[in-house]
């Protein structure tokens, strides 16, 4: 255990406060802040110590050096039964500081919200992940919080062991915040190297957040999971059972294909990853026919991936074989009634899915094997019809 006796809290993501802090109170811990979290935390009415006044020294260059500060960072690092650290820290008229609450600048979304070099550059925060190293790296003796989903975990450690902290509890805290540190970096490095237009770094880093686990890999004996690095993961399951491994596989090889054919045209099938049928016929229902009939053996138990809204026609041919999975960009209400008649089959909205990957990857071993995408929109005019001069018949 881990007695609590101050807290350093400097935040982007500032919800869910109030909770926490009247736990700091209740227990006596001295909270430490700065600039906006500063503000919030007196504005809610607690008791709070400004950063400045706590280090002596003003921020400076705009807020970029806050928290830099030997003080602050001792505080944090110090093993507290090294008798040469507790003699430093005594020299220096410094103190422990045994729990840090960081998250950082939302440099993630900024990508999302401007294209301005500038303004994403001071969303890089230094501070905040530099704490956190800090504070994970000396888990022995301080706890370390990333994230507002953590706070009622921390909440209950407070209550339950009277304002300390269990060693296991610091080590899990500090496994997620080194996790949340190399992702933060991470998508600073792509970021880079997406503007610099280099897509084979000397040192690649792929990144990404848990989707689901699924309930095995390619067979039963196998784990699986899927992770997506974007926040907003563009496909939607809205019927059917969970999806697996293998159906994942499947769909992410029928859209690369469906979603480079003309706008609003097109029927792909798969099965077991490979196309087993495609037509782009404007007709939706005589597109999945004639898709259906290049091999309609194998097109049961497939997947079928429209690249157009499916309405009440379609639904009903769609309805008429066993299929693992309709993809689409979205179903028409009655079409929606004919296929939740079938239980099982998984129903996938991918209306907001589109190819924007620059690389596609492959793994194993420990190596990556990467490509870029294949992006190339489909059009007759690039497609060449040559004929044997002598056929053979193989009835």
């Amino acid at each position: 255990m881990k007695k609590i006796k101050s807290a350093l809290i400097s935040l982007s993501d500032k919800s869910n406060l109030k909770p926490l802090l009247q736990t700091l109170k209740k227990n006596n811990i001295k909270i430490i802040s700065s600039g906006g979290t500063y503000k919030e935390i007196k504005k809610l009415k607690f008791k709070c110590l400004d950063v400045s006044n706590f280090t002596g020294f003003n921020e400076i260059l705009g807020g970029r050096v806050k928290t830099l500060h030997p003080k602050i960072h001792a505080g944090i690092l110090n093993k507290r039964k090294n008798t040469s650290h507790a003699k430093d820290l005594k020299i220096n008229n410094f103190e422990n500081i045994d729990l840090v609450i960081v998250n950082f600048y939302p440099f993630e979304q900024t990508l999302k919200e401007t294209n301005n070099h500038e303004k994403i550059i001071e969303k890089i925060d230094v501070g905040g992940p530099t704490m956190v190293r800090a504070a994970a790296k000396n888990y022995n003796d301080v706890t370390v919080i990333t994230s507002t989903e953590h706070y009622p975990e921390l909440i209950d450690q407070i209550k339950m062991n009277k304002g300390s902290t269990t060693l296991e509890f610091r080590k899990k805290m500090s496994r997620l915040a080194f996790t949340e540190t190399a992702y933060y970096d991470s998508i600073i490095a792509n970021y880079f190297n997406k503007i610099s237009n280099t897509l084979f770094p000397r040192k690649k880093i792929i990144y990404g957040n848990l989707i689901e686990k699924l309930r095995y890999g390619e067979n039963p004996h196998q784990q699986g999971a899927i992770y997506s690095h974007k926040d907003d993961f563009k496909i939607k399951k809205i019927h059917g059972k969970d999806l697996s491994y293998n159906n994942y596989n499947d769909i992410f090889s029928a859209l690369s294909i469906s979603k480079t054919l003309p706008k609003n045209r097109g029927v792909v099938i798969v099965k077991h990853a490979n196309p087993c049928g495609v037509s782009i016929l404007k007709n939706s229902v005589d597109s999945y026919k004639h898709a259906l009939a290049c091999d309609p053996i194998s097109a049961f138990g497939g997947i079928v991936s429209c690249n157009f809204r499916i309405n009440q026609k379609l639904a009903m041919e769609l309805k008429k074989i066993f299929l693992e999975v309709v993809i689409a960009d979205g179903f028409d209400s009655k079409a929606l009634k004919i296929l939740k008649q079938k239980k099982n089959l998984r129903l996938i909205d991918a209306s907001k899915f589109t190819l924007n990957e620059i690389l596609r990857f492959n793994s194993t071993d420990g190596s990556m094997l990467l490509k870029s995408e294949d992006k190339h929109e489909f059009s007759k005019k690039i497609l060449k019809l040559f004929q044997k001069e002598n056929q053979i018949n193989l009835n």
